[in-house]
């Protein structure tokens, strides 16, 4: 099959499946895949909805790989950092401090003297997003400090602080542009944990924040200069709502502010563009983007910004990325069925929960643990994100996934619902010895719910459930749309070295980004 190649739902499982079953042979498992063809298709799904003068960088905390970043950057996406050591993996990439912008509540002094520096060095961050007051107040005293100490004190500046380059003269009117993140106060469609442009969360700043920050960082002729707002409403986005309004109130303030502030015409909109199982509806970037001719028009001319930007990360990279797994053990469990959780649901996105008519009095339950598990993919037992589960072989053979097992419901939950009774029924009936296997159950009503879990020591290590065919040991599985938080918030909890990251080039040819850790790479 031609690996540029996807089915009518625009799944590419069928086209990648030999390469998976092939970087498992050559690679081992658990292994990181990045599929290029979905990359290059989300990178050009954000360049037509917000194509150029739109600046467009990537967010790097979706996933650090400095590989990943170089592909993006050849797509024409800079680079958006919350740290220096993001900041050296985007130099790494190869990424000029031009093209870098430094944001994040966690900016420390030395994050900050390192932007100083580098101003100084002539290879300037493209700007700072700063987070409160106090972090304007420390930004000036560090670019003060410079000032003082006639540029670098001698010291050649690190790779990081300039960009790779030499120091340069002392600039005694060394200013450095930065922006100003504001809360917008609004309640985004999205699971609570996401939601950074609500009212309480610990991001940014309100209005008035935004003016004592002006006057803490030296005021208009400071050593800052006040470039604009940036703001981030949160991630996965069910609806384009709450984005519309916070993108409202930020072009409001920038316009009120813009009369004191002739420097001060940038509005950065961050991210946030969701991706949602298959099958599940929610809006493309395009959705966002056709808001801001309307939100722009109402904003006089001369107070409008004159630079725009976004920042996406997960949009970019999620749906690109696969975890290839193997199956260690294979269980049958029976017990009395639980009360369904009561569970908040915010937006399409939110967790559902199992409806009391699918449950039975007892449920028998086939468990599969296989070797990837929340040191690999966090997100599940973390804040209950989902991620479908796939064979990629059933009995040590080759299987092509059925229509239920890739198809995700409407509800984006992977709960049983009243199509799953006769599978249920049909596994209670085979652990009493009424019925063939529960493997063999009629193909017609699809397989039947197998609940999979990792190999990690906690109970909340596990995937939820998924359709699979009958599975054994060494059997290979895939997990989808780990292409976003998942390298990047690895572990080595339990001793479990870095897996591999490897890339199925359009072609169908792998390429190895990182290679598999060691024993001695841990501790």
């Amino acid at each position: 099959m031609d690996p540029r190649a996807h089915d009518a739902a625009g799944d590419r499982l069928t086209a990648l499946a030999p390469a998976l079953r092939a970087i498992a042979r050559r690679f081992g498992t658990p292994t990181y895949v990045t599929d290029i063809v979905a990359l290059e298709a989300a990178a050009g799904a954000v360049g037509a909805a917000f194509p150029a003068p739109w600046e467009r960088r990537y967010s790097l905390k979706a996933n650090d790989l400095p590989a990943m970043v170089a592909r993006l950057a050849g797509l024409g996406f800079g680079a958006n950092v919350v740290s220096r050591g993001e900041w050296a993996l985007a130099t790494r990439a190869g990424i000029p401090n031009a093209d870098i912008t430094l944001e994040g509540i966690g900016k420390t002094d030395a994050d900050l003297a390192a932007a100083a520096r580098a101003a100084a060095a002539g290879v300037p961050l493209h700007w700072i997003a700063l987070e409160s007051a106090d972090e304007a107040a420390a930004l000036a005293r560090a670019v003060l400090a410079v000032r003082t100490a006639g540029g670098l004190a001698g010291n050649r500046p690190s790779p990081v602080a300039a960009g790779g380059c030499g120091p340069g003269p002392a600039d005694v009117a060394l200013r450095v542009d930065v922006l100003l993140r504001l809360n917008p106060e609004v309640d985004p469609e999205t699971h609570r944990g996401l939601a950074t442009g609500a009212s309480a969360s610990k991001f940014g700043m309100t209005a008035d924040e935004v003016t004592a920050a002006i006057e803490a960082g030296g005021g208009p002729d400071g050593p800052l200069r006040f470039r604009g707002l940036h703001l981030h409403v949160g991630s996965q986005l069910g609806a384009a709502d709450a984005w519309r309004d916070a993108v409202r109130r930020a072009l409001a303030l920038l316009a009120l502010l813009r009369g004191g502030l002739p420097t001060f015409d940038t509005l950065d909109v961050g991210g946030g563009f969701p991706v949602a199982p298959l099958g599940v509806p929610v809006p493309d970037p395009g959705r966002f983007a056709r808001e801001m001719p309307a939100l722009l028009a109402a904003i006089p001319a001369d107070r409008r910004p004159d630079r725009l930007a976004v920042e996406p990360g997960r949009m970019l990279v999620a749906r690109a990325g696969w975890i290839v797994a193997r199956v260690l053990h294979v269980r049958e469990r029976i017990g009395p069925s639980a009360e369904p959780a009561r569970l908040e649901r915010s937006g399409p996105l939110g967790l559902a929960v199992v409806p009391r008519d699918a449950r039975t009095e007892d449920r028998a339950e086939r468990l599969v643990v296989i070797d990837a598990g929340m040191t690999e993919l966090l997100r599940p037992a973390l804040y209950g994100a989902e991620h479908g589960v796939v064979a990629l072989t059933s009995r040590g053979r080759t299987v092509r996934p059925a229509p239920e097992a890739v198809q995700a419901s409407a509800s984006a939950g992977w709960s049983a619902a009243v199509a799953d009774r006769r599978a249920i029924r049909a596994a209670r009936d085979s652990a009493a010895g009424l019925s063939p296997r529960l493997d063999e159950a009629d193909v017609a009503t699809g397989w039947p719910l197998v609940r999979v879990d990792g190999p990690i020591c906690e109970s909340t290590d596990t995937f939820g459930e998924h359709r699979l065919p009958p599975l054994r040991r060494g059997d290979l599985v895939a997990i989808r749309d780990t292409g976003a938080y998942g390298a990047a918030m690895r572990s080595a909890y339990n001793g479990r070295p870095r897996p591999p990251e490897i890339f199925v080039e359009p072609d169908g040819t792998l390429t190895r980004a990182r290679r598999r850790g060691g024993l001695a790479s841990l501790g």
